[in-house]
């Protein structure tokens, strides 16, 4: 098992090979659509957003290697940031996140639609004319840190309701994004109240345990059977038997946006403490506090990458 110098996780997980999906049936690379035939909506599967998460390419490798197909309209199998992806090294497995820049904060139309270039936003172009025919997306992402799996869900209640519809993980996450730029769950029509489409984007857990590929297969099965997706038989084979818990909803209020080159928490803080009381103290920017907005703030995916203009960690409560 590798280690990275700034982690102590070790990869658990093999970085599949993906090259069999590159030419696509869609005019992009890297993006298959299976279309039914009948009826229906068109959901996609994504992997890869950032090439050094590998649980989202295995659970679409499970279903090619399961032989799913839809039942009812089109499921789109896509990986997004390949050129990231093909610089993963187990060696050196944080490397790899990106090329330039995150590929998760580039989803605001401005953006794609501005001059700025880069290798993420030239990908987000190439696949957006095809992002703007899905109705349902789930993104699939692993964290930093082991903690509980996460579904976000946007700000809508329909993302809310679609996460419970899965019914797994059980967390799920109310927020906003991220100051540094717009992801692709919250791009168009999958953040405006007054369309039906929507979008997830899971958690699965720390980034090379393999416990996170099985969240993101038995999750992806889930969307895709809340969705009507699954022919009979292939659930019966393959859709996870076990019910899940009831959901609990977190809804975040505050993003701590970094401003500082000197950004430090009191802590190591690894996500989903419960800080008791109003007014604590969790870091430190340059000179100005961090404290806790209310008791029972709940700290959501502390970030190692502690960057002036990033997010340093999302504040939330448990609604309902």
């Amino acid at each position: 098992m590798a280690h990275d110098k700034d982690t102590a996780y070790p990869v658990e997980l093999r970085a599949p090979d993906i090259s069999r999906w590159r030419d696509g049936n869609t005019g992009i690379p890297y993006m298959t659509t299976l279309d039914s035939g009948r009826p229906g909506p068109h959901a996609m599967v994504n992997a890869i957003t950032h090439g050094n998460e590998l649980c989202g390419a295995l659970a679409i490798e499970y279903l090619s290697e399961t032989g799913f197909r839809p039942v009812r309209g089109r499921v789109t199998l896509g990986f997004t940031n390949v050129a990231a992806f093909e610089r993963f090294d187990p060696a050196q497995p944080n490397a790899s996140r990106f090329v330039d820049e995150d590929f998760n904060r580039v989803w605001d139309v401005a953006t794609l639609d501005g001059p700025r270039n880069s290798a993420e936003l030239a990908r987000a172009r190439e696949i957006r004319p095809l992002i703007d025919q899905v109705d349902y997306l789930l993104d699939i992402h692993s964290m930093q840190h082991a903690t509980a799996p996460l579904m976000l869900a946007g700000m809508q209640d329909k993302g809310v309701d679609l996460a419970r519809r899965v019914g797994e993980p059980e967390l799920i996450v109310r927020d906003q994004g991220h100051a540094a730029g717009r992801r692709m769950r919250d791009y168009g029509a999958f953040d405006d109240p007054a369309s039906p489409k929507a979008a997830l984007l899971v958690e699965c857990g720390q980034h090379w345990e393999a416990a996170s590929f099985t969240v993101a297969r038995d999750v992806t099965l889930r969307f895709l059977a809340c969705l009507d997706l699954l022919e009979p038989a292939y659930a019966a084979e393959h859709l996870p038997k076990a019910t899940p818990p009831a959901p609990r909803v977190i809804e975040v209020t505050t993003a701590v946006t970094i401003e500082t080159n000197s950004f430090r928490f009191t802590e190591p803080f690894l996500g989903l403490e419960v800080i008791a009381k109003a007014g604590t103290v969790i870091g430190h920017d340059g000179g100005r506090e961090i404290r806790t907005p209310y008791d029972e703030c709940v700290l959501i995916m502390p970030s190692r990458r502690l960057a002036k203009g990033q997010t340093a960690v999302r504040l939330g409560r448990f609604t309902g």
